[in-house]
This record gives C-alpha cells, structure tokens and sequence, in this order.
C-alpha cells in the first residue's frame, strides 16, 4: 500500500511539474507575441511620423519656391534646382575635383556658411565630402553655370544638424557657382 501512495504521489509529481513547464511555456509564448505586437506597433508609429515629417517638409518647401516665383525641377531622390545662368565650361561627373563658389541659408532666411567668408568649397566627387544634396545638385552643372539648390533634410545633415550652424532637420537652400573642374590624376 505504501508503495502504491508513493507511485501515485511520484506520477502526481510529475504531472504537477508537466503542467507547470506548461503553463510556463504559454506564458514565455504570449509575452514573445506581446513583444512583437509592441515592435511592431513601434515601427509603424515611426513610419507614420517619417511620412508625415518628409510631408511637411516637401509643403514648406514649395511654399518657399512659390513666394520666390522660382521654376525649379526636382530629381527622384527630392533635390530641387534652378539653373539660372549657365556657363560653358566642363561638365561635373564623378570622381573629379570641383570648386565652387556658394552661400547657403536655411528657408526662414538664416544665413549659414558662404564661400564669401569661408572661401570658395573643393572637394572631390563621389567622395561624401559634402551632403548627398550639394553633389548631386554640382554634379548637373557646368563650369561657369550659376543654381540655387533646395536640399531636403535627409540629403543635407537630418536629424543632427551639423552641430555647428546648422540644426537638426534642416531644409538648406544654396546659391552656387561651379568654378572649376578638374580630373584626379592616379
């Protein structure tokens, strides 16, 4: 008799501790999906917020080219230009030596950095010397051509500004000349 109450207290046991890894796999099971539910609630909240941002930016920034009454085009990542004076000099490509004259303010007006003070900018193509928006915007120019370049936030410093002059989330407008172009010799 003894012997039956100790298997039964034995298989009871067990019993006991398979419904407890049971229950305590369930709970690992929903607290995993709260977690991925979260994530993911997470990662659209920021989608929607980046959406409505680059939204809000696009509309300040056509806003600003109407209150100039400026014809500028666009590209497909977001530059907005304006040639204004074209020159007949070589055209910029990658992989070469530019040096330009500029001046560059924020869309309320706020001057930043000008070529005036700071010295006309060299720097060499396809290098990341300079923000996404400038090269690509120097790269449709000629030399001796003259354009006022609108670059979005996410193709000049984004979120961080430049820590000197320029703030976070920035929208730059540049009016720049294209001086020189050179070939790198190898």
């Amino acid at each position: 008799m003894k012997y039956l109450r100790a298997q039964t207290l034995v298989v009871l046991l067990i019993l006991i501790s398979a419904l407890l890894v049971f229950v305590s796999c369930q709970q690992q099971v929903k607290t995993a999906q709260k977690k991925q539910i979260s994530q993911d609630s997470i990662n659209q909240r920021m989608i929607t917020a980046n959406i409505k941002m680059l939204k809000s930016e696009k509309e300040q920034i056509n806003d600003y080219i109407i209150r100039y009454n400026w014809n500028m085009l666009s590209t497909g990542s977001g530059l907005y230009y304006m040639i204004y004076k074209h020159g007949s000099g070589k055209q910029a490509k990658l992989k070469t030596k530019v040096k330009i004259s500029y001046k560059s303010n924020l869309l309320n007006g706020v001057s930043l950095y000008s070529s005036s003070v700071d010295g006309p900018k060299t720097f060499i193509t396809g290098k990341a010397e300079v923000e996404n928006g400038l090269e690509e915007g120097i790269l449709l120019l000629k030399v001796g051509d003259k354009a006022k370049f609108i670059i979005p936030s996410h193709l000049a410093f984004g979120l961080m500004g430049d820590q000197k002059k320029i703030p976070r989330k920035a929208t730059l407008v540049y009016d720049v000349e294209l001086l020189e172009v050179n070939e790198i010799i190898k």
